[in-house]
């Protein structure tokens, strides 16, 4: 195959690799099966890493498999794989359309930069913490922008045309139903997706050299893969077409060399070089002294820089209440621990696996889970969380359990799923419009899908809801239906360990039928 057509054939799987992750975020239908989610989520690195960590198998070895690429040919994740560098590289291209005479240029190897990110990376996984895997993570920072910033957007566009559809007596397409976030919720997403774009636009893929904890750690590895891009001087004219075509800044027009710790593989110098000056050749660790040069790590400063983000985010409520509170509640909830999603076994297995790619957030058909803030402290920001101001976890519904890349939610059956305790609702008397307001309300017991909520007795013949523990699954259908403001008289305290709910066995009514007299009508 000539040099020019692996350009060719990179671009080709990094579409199909971006197109097939963007229809996963966007599919808002739930149209797609787990097992496609399965297929593009397999060799996305962090998650597959980090779901081999926890239980080692072959279903969850995607991140060898980019390992071994890597040995062989250098970053070709970066270049084909990571739906964040195909971003990068749109900007990029669109750049050039913008500017036509749009060059790029040898960059500085920012190494102390990088290398200190890549170690707080590392730092805060030994710590037990995934706050840097969560914040930088490309694959999940890509998650949050689709479900986030461009999911709302093609929704509200669904419902606009099937509103004027539906005006015309034509039903092709139905509206859905969306949880608009608020502007904390979008803050780090915007932020990070802005401070992308432009470094895209001017300098290609410095994010990847500078920011990225995989691009830096795949970088390191790639200085001894087997196939190298090398230029070779005596065929070299200086033209600087390679230099120029460069989004990676590794191409040193005066030396004729190439850092490959910072080549994406994007294969651009190919295309261009008109004197077959650059090169793929098979170079063998410790043979080329000049091409992997020995590095002396204690000659080097290191500079551990610390840094935090605060982001706030929070939900709103867009549900519509048949019983409306006249008098505001005045006893606070007090919820002490917030509710994982079902299969996450416990909180603290879910904060050490989950990278908040946020597809399960998109995947949600209720919209139950949503982005925390503190909830999980601040180590667990931007992990999903059950948010029962928005809405409640369908009965019958495991779609989450199903697409979790990195093992935080492990596959369960219904079956098992409607056992599952993920916490316990707590029924506050002094809060209840039976209690405050003298009015019939039930509405919890209505919506509890394990009848642990039943209503029992009150006085002047009302009746008020009674909570059974043992029969609680924790879903917040009781939590999301109380129209008390701005207190909920019933909510959901989450388990640290989920536990196993009883089933509650239902009384069968047996009526004795006299069938030797006369019918009653």
């Amino acid at each position: 195959m000539k040099l020019v057509y692996l350009k060719k054939v990179r671009v080709i799987i990094s579409l199909t690799f971006f197109l097939a992750l963007l229809l996963l975020f966007l599919d808002f239908g739930n149209i797609l099966s787990p097992r496609y989610t399965n297929y593009f989520t397999f060799l996305q690195f962090i998650p597959s890493a980090i779901k081999f960590a926890g239980a080692v198998s072959l279903s969850a070895a995607g991140f060898i498999l980019i390992l071994a690429l890597t040995f062989l040919f250098g970053r070709v994740y970066c270049s084909t794989i990571c739906p964040l560098g195909t971003l990068q590289d749109f900007f990029a291209f669109l750049s050039r359309k913008i500017k036509k005479k749009k060059y790029f240029s040898k960059t500085k190897s920012y190494k102390i930069l990088r290398y200190s990110f890549l170690g707080l990376t590392i730092l805060s996984l030994i710590l037990g913490s995934m706050i840097f895997i969560n914040l930088l993570d490309p694959y999940s920072n890509f998650g949050r922008i689709i479900t986030l910033l461009l999911k709302p957007f093609v929704i509200f566009v669904n419902n606009f045309a099937a509103s004027i559809l539906i005006q015309n007596r034509i039903f092709f397409i139905n509206p859905v139903g969306i949880f608009y976030p608020t502007i904390y919720l979008l803050l780090f997403p915007l932020t990070f997706f802005s401070f992308v774009a432009y470094l895209s636009l001017k300098k290609g893929r410095l994010f990847c050299n500078t920011v990225c904890p995989v691009g830096t750690l795949l970088g390191i590895l790639s200085k001894y893969s087997l196939l190298k891009i090398d230029i070779e001087k005596e065929n070299c004219i200086g033209c600087k077409l390679c230099e120029r075509v460069c989004k990676a800044g590794c191409i040193d027009r005066e030396n004729k060399e190439v850092d490959f710790e910072r080549c994406v593989s994007c294969y651009n110098c190919f295309t261009v070089c008109p004197s077959e000056g650059i090169k793929y050749k098979l170079r063998f660790p410790g043979k080329d002294k000049k091409e992997i040069p020995e590095t002396d790590f204690g000659k080097r400063k290191f500079i551990v820089n610390t840094f935090s983000y605060l982001i706030a985010f929070s939900g709103i409520t867009f549900a519509q209440k048949k019983i409306i509170s006249k008098l505001p509640s005045k006893i606070k909830i007090n919820k002490k621990y917030p509710v994982s999603p079902p299969g996450s076994l416990s909180i603290e297995h879910f904060k050490d696996k989950c990278t908040a790619c946020h597809l399960c957030v998109s995947s949600c058909p209720s919209q139950v889970l949503q982005p925390s803030f503190l909830e999980y402290g601040f180590w667990g920001m931007l992990q999903p969380r059950m948010d029962y101001e928005i809405s409640f976890c369908n009965y019958d519904c495991i779609v989450c359990t199903q697409v979790c890349p990195s093992g935080a939610i492990i596959p369960v059956e219904l079956k098992s799923k409607k056992l599952s305790q993920l916490g316990k609702a707590k029924f506050i008397k002094e809060n209840c419009i039976v209690y405050t307001e003298g009015t019939d309300c039930g509405a919890c017991s209505e919506h509890c899908p394990t009848k642990a909520v039943s209503m029992v007795p009150f006085k002047n013949n009302l009746v008020i809801p009674q909570v059974t523990d043992e029969y609680c699954i924790g879903c917040g259908a009781c939590e999301f239906s109380c129209p008390v403001k701005p207190f909920k008289s019933i909510y959901v305290d989450g388990n640290p360990v989920h536990l196993t709910a009883k089933k509650k066995e239902l009384k069968k009514i047996e009526e004795k039928v006299n069938y030797k007299g006369d019918f009653p009508f």
